[in-house]
């Protein structure tokens, strides 16, 4: 299990964990993510569960950020259950971020789990 971290939060990185926490209530679904691109843009999005197409929070967030025109990610977060970041997430944001942004990973109240880079 992991440890909740204690470290304050930039409020832009706080808003990210509110607004994927907002995403994952609002939808009824198991998680929520949300990404800043480079302009400062953020994108938020919800699971997706489709019989044809099954994305993941993060992964739709970051589509929703390249689909928008962004060249970069400053930050992601995503607020779940699991306390982990899949590999697969962790490389969509890598590829649209590079290696060194910052994924928050929070439980569903929000509090910060812990922090991981793209790279993993």
């Amino acid at each position: 299990m992991l440890a909740l971290m204690t470290e304050t939060l930039d409020p832009e990185d706080r808003k990210l964990i509110t607004l994927a926490r907002s995403a994952r209530a609002r939808n009824a679904v198991r998680e929520g993510a949300a990404v800043r691109d480079e302009t400062g843009r953020t994108y938020v999005a919800g699971t997706v569960a489709l019989d044809s197409l099954k994305l993941s929070a993060l992964q739709t967030a970051v589509a929703m950020a390249v689909a928008s025109g962004a060249k970069s990610l400053e930050a992601a977060a995503v607020v779940s259950e699991v306390n982990v970041v899949s590999a697969v997430d962790r490389a969509a944001v890598r590829d649209l971020g590079g290696e060194t942004t910052t994924i928050l990973l929070a439980g569903p109240d929000g509090t910060l789990l812990t922090k991981v880079l793209a790279i993993g």
